[in-house]
């Protein structure tokens, strides 16, 4: 496992396939893991591979498969590399863990789109069978 923020000349060579995951953050996911996924997309493309995004807009029905999910959508339009395998995942909301600023940012979206939106709460989205049956579908490229 590597973090592509450090690690931005990971070698891909010592590796039977390549399964990379990012969150969204403000809307976005992180522009390093895209700089990484152009810079390399054919040695990605040259091995079995795989992404899957964490958003909380995936907790929503309709939008929590790849096909339907806008930020996935989003994000792929900016690639070079096109994932042999997609999944998205909703991940968490933990309010206790953020900072002030992401804290306020976070409830304001969730505010607006209709979450869970106090001080203290922590709630679990991630369908952890979705996550499973995406694990198995590594295990078997």
């Amino acid at each position: 496992m590597r973090d592509l923020e450090k690690n931005t000349d990971v070698a891909l060579g010592p590796y039977d396939k390549v399964v990379i995951g990012a969150s969204v953050r403000y809307g976005r996911h992180r522009s390093a893991v895209v700089e990484f996924m152009n810079r390399r997309a054919p040695a990605l493309q040259a091995k079995p591979n795989a992404f899957f995004s964490v958003n909380v807009v995936a907790r929503k029905s309709g939008k929590d498969r790849p096909e339907t999910n806008y930020y996935l959508q989003q994000f792929l339009r900016r690639l070079a590399w096109r994932p042999a395998h997609l999944a998205v995942f909703a991940g968490k909301i933990d309010y206790p863990r953020y900072g002030f600023i992401d804290r306020l940012v976070i409830r304001f979206i969730m505010w607006i789109t209709r979450g869970p939106t106090a001080p203290d709460a922590v709630v679990e989205y991630t369908d952890w069978q979705a996550v499973e049956t995406f694990a198995g579908t590594i295990a078997r490229m």
